[in-house]
């Protein structure tokens, strides 16, 4: 009789990726084969990779559509108050594996592919990533998305559907060069086309006062063809819409005058119209008052706010449409994501007031109860402030709107401050200092019930700094809501191994629920749990060195401990921080050769903005000094530098599980939130940065202690401000620095132009408006600390791993990892053989394979005492 299986027995045999049946398998089959054939037009003799990536796609797709229908079915019957995401970046990624893993698909698929004769990996690296954004404002909708699904609430995605995406980043000569993304060259299997729901979006012309009020005539017309996505929730049967929106000439455009010799000429003008989806801007932190941008704003805004009163006004059958909007604030929820969408505002205005005939105060109540506004930054160059004569031209009945709802609004300002033309001045919606420009954020605080910060501690400078007269004026208006991230994308997708191991001990509730994490404190000093977690933390740290090997010839250490920065270049996230401190590490080394070091790989990825000079020079200095150091036989490989090209979600997804260390070190108070920070500690790495964004709160959370905090906090900033910041002073009294900035001024790492870092060196010294210098010190002693914990971490493993008696370890003390096991450090005392034949000792990563999975119950002989 078999024995019966215990409970942890039975979870290890569930996965949270979904059961394989065997009918699921066969059906995945069947429909594979299906489109292959049917849909693509291909067999087995012909079909590429890429096929077979749409095959599986397709197949996916077919297991969402029905649950699709039944979702907007169910919300068409119901009538739930809808929220709608409005948004000009949704950073997507890709989505095969998504849905798999939200539908409890993957396994079935995988097995399916692994019978068909096919590589799963290979196939999901043929899917483009959606690159709809710049950065951590595009990925929090995307997150945000998932999210509202997998709560099983009525949302809605709305933005545009760019035919090129955020570039594509080539390294040449250790320059960032930027490429075309063409995401669309090979067709998108998860959109649907929806032309019967293609909307007219108006530019130009003038405003006519007539006796039924003011009219906007002689316009120009640009369609919106909407394309939808479905969002899986997981598991859950719900599939939410994301639609965005792409431009289309009208049949007519230009051609309604035209004769023989000019028809091409009018044909080819139609371009001007299509151009308004064509591309992604690449700035993400600065304000580009183009024209273009103006008009792609407006067109998201416009074709989205028809659909909504159109869905509004629509109800089931049987039951006569709304013609009241006395409850359309009831049904519908706007969500700004940032100043970017802030035309809705005046947009809305001018629909109720122009077109539903609503009276002003009415109108204006409905429109503030529907929008809610998130700001994402308080960098000054990032707000937007658009030139009042661009709107005049571009969109004439917005700026009376615009000028109508600003005078409301400071007539009720000087209600409550009379006489106070300074207060009426900083909160006007109109700034009249040189250009005559509209403040966006100023619009979108007016014009919605609620404004939020990303972290609490954006959210106390909005209030306290940035907008405090108008938190002044409204106290209850301002909230905080500290960005998030999606569990299922970054763990379950990214990190198979440890979301398993993390459903074997607390069961699987933790996927939708992350408080639930909580009751891995229970097993904080279980040695199997920990050997586990550490395992799963080096197989990922072997398959991503193997991935670097591969696409950058770069023979990584993969005992080495991974220091990763990785976001958008930027000024203020500090990349040339950490190079320094990497300058600072390549100096020790060649110093003193035989002194101990704990191995680092340091990988720094991101993109600057094609305009954005200085982040540009950050990137050749990081490339620059990487050059050197991995070339330097002296260092060998205890320190490697690599910058990841081309960084994207889906190569996010391969770096984050293997970190050991992720930097966060944007000078205080001025990150906004950085949920870059949330996945890496998701997945097991540990964080070095300020007290800046959503790390203040992290560390409240997880205990100050268990992070590495350094450097000047927000007061302490502000403290500088007033007294004003040397940097020369902080060159002068700290060697290291001073050796560091001499190395690079002198070009002592470009000998060929020694000049060449000359605009950053000369930022950093004259102008640095995020104080480098200030926090260097205390940077590099933060970072001695994890080298310390790091090493000390790596011999409570062995100790666990191989059962032995280790001695003390002193914090100076150091090893130097290598990818075989040695079985020394069983035989003999750490400390007598400090260096075995294969120049260094065991790595978590060795246990497995020298068949030592469990304690030895009895360990080997060891010296007496260490000499």
């Amino acid at each position: 009789m078999a024995t019966p299986l215990t409970d942890q027995e039975k979870r290890k045999q569930i996965s949270i990726r979904g059961i394989v049946g065997v009918e699921n398998v066969a059906e995945l089959k069947k429909g594979f084969n299906r489109h292959l054939h049917f849909t693509l037009v291909k067999d087995r003799n012909i079909a590429t990779p890429r096929d077979y990536y749409f095959a599986l796609a397709h197949t996916v797709r077919d297991h969402l559509v029905g649950r699709w229908i039944r979702t907007q079915q169910f919300y068409y019957e119901a009538d739930p108050k809808r929220v709608y995401y409005l948004s000009l970046e949704f950073y997507m990624g890709r989505t095969l594996q998504n849905t798999m893993i939200n539908l409890g698909l993957q396994n079935a698929c995988d097995e399916a592919i692994y019978q068909l004769g096919l590589d799963m990996e290979e196939l999901e690296e043929m899917e483009e990533d959606a690159g709809l954004g710049n950065g951590g404002l595009g990925r929090l909708a995307a997150c945000f998305l998932d999210s509202l699904a997998t709560l099983g609430l009525a949302a809605y995605g709305y933005g545009i559907r760019y035919e090129y995406g955020i570039f594509n980043q080539k390294i040449r000569d250790g320059w960032q060069v930027e490429e075309a993304d063409d995401w669309l060259r090979h067709g998108n299997p998860w959109e649907k086309a929806r032309p019967e729901y293609m909307l007219p979006v108006h530019f130009y012309g003038r405003v006519e006062e007539t006796r039924d009020g003011s009219k906007w005539v002689d316009t120009q017309v640009v369609l919106a063809m909407p394309y939808d996505t479905p969002i899986p929730g997981y598991m859950n049967n719900t599939v939410n819409t994301m639609r965005l929106w792409s431009a289309r000439a009208p049949n007519d455009f230009n051609l309604r005058d035209f004769n023989v010799g000019d028809y091409i000429e009018a044909v080819l003008d139609r371009n001007l119209a299509e151009n308004i989806s064509r591309v992604l801007y690449p700035n993400d932190n600065f304000f580009e008052g183009k024209e273009l941008r103006l008009k792609q704003e407006y067109f998201v805004v416009a074709a989205t706010l028809q659909d909504i009163i159109r869905r509004f006004k629509t109800t089931k059958k049987g039951v006569p449409g709304r013609t009241s909007f006395e409850t359309f604030p009831d049904k519908v929820a706007i969500q700004l994501n940032d100043t970017h969408p802030a035309m809705a505002i005046p947009e809305l205005m001018r629909i109720f007031v122009d077109i539903e005939k609503l009276d002003w105060d009415t109108a204006w109540d409905l429109t503030r109860r529907t929008f809610a506004y998130t700001n994402h930054t308080i960098l000054p160059e990032a707000l937007e402030r658009w030139p009042v004569e661009l709107l005049e031209n571009l969109l004439p009945r917005h700026l009376q709107i615009i000028y109508e709802i600003n005078q409301h609004h400071l007539d009720k300002v000087a209600e409550l401050y009379p006489n106070d033309m300074d207060k009426l001045k900083k909160m006007s919606l109109i700034e009249e200092d040189g250009v005559k420009r509209v403040n966006m954020a100023h619009l979108c605080i007016v014009g919605s019930h609620a404004v939020n910060g990303v972290a609490q501690i954006h959210s106390n400078i909005i209030k306290a700094e940035v907008f405090r007269d108008f938190s002044d004026l409204e106290p209850d208006k301002f909230q905080n809501k500290t960005n998030g991230i999606t569990p299922r994308r970054w763990l379950l997708l990214c990190n198979p191994g440890l979301a398993e191991l993390i459903a074997e001990v607390i069961g699987e509730d933790y996927v939708k629920d992350l408080s639930q994490l909580q009751k891995l404190k229970d097993f904080v000093d279980d040695a199997t749990f920990i050997r586990d977690v550490a395992k799963v933390k080096q197989d990922n740290k072997l398959k991503f060195a193997q991935y670097l090997e591969k696409e950058y010839r770069v023979k990584i250490n993969p005992s080495s401990m991974f220091d990763v920065h990785v976001k958008r270049i930027h000024e203020y996230k500090r990349q040339v921080l950490n190079c320094l401190h990497i300058i600072a590490m390549y100096n020790r080394i060649r110093k003193n050769p035989a002194a101990p070091f704990v191995p680092r790989t340091v990988i720094i990825g991101g993109k600057a903005a094609p305009g954005y000079h200085m982040a540009k020079m950050i990137i050749k200095l990081i490339t620059t000094v990487g050059d050197v150091v991995n070339n330097d036989p002296v260092v060998g490989n205890k320190l490697k530098v690599v910058f990841l090209e081309n960084y994207r979600v889906s190569l996010a997804e391969k770096v984050i599980p293997a970190t050991d260390l992720s930097e966060q070190i944007s000078t205080a108070g001025t990150e906004a939130s950085g949920t870059g920070n949330m996945k890496f500690m998701l997945n097991g790495a540990l964080t070095i940065g300020t007290m800046d964004g959503a790390n203040v709160e992290m560390a409240e959370e997880a205990g100050e202690e268990n992070l590495f905090i350094f450097g000047m906090r927000v007061d302490d900033v502000t403290a500088m401000d007033k007294k004003g910041y040397d940097a020369m002073e902080y060159y002068k009294k700290i060697p290291e620095l001073k050796q560091v900035m001499d190395q690079i001024t002198s070009g002592f790492f470009c000998p060929k132009n020694p000049d060449l870092f000359k605009d950053l060196t000369n930022m950093l010294f004259k102008h640095d408006r995020f104080k480098v210098f200030a926090d260097f010190e205390d940077y590099l002693e933060a970072q001695a600390k994890v080298s310390n914990l790091y090493q000390v971490t790596e011999w409570l493993y062995l100790k666990q791993v191989f059962g032995i008696n280790l001695c003390k370890v002193k914090p100076s003390m150091s090893f130097i990892p290598h990818p075989k096991a040695c079985q020394c450090i069983v035989d003999q005392c750490m400390h007598k053989n400090r260096y075995c034949k294969h120049k260094r000792f065991p790595g978590p990563a060795d246990a497995e394979r020298a068949g030592a999975r469990e304690p030895q119950a009895t360990p080997p002989q060891q010296p007496s005492r260490c000499p």
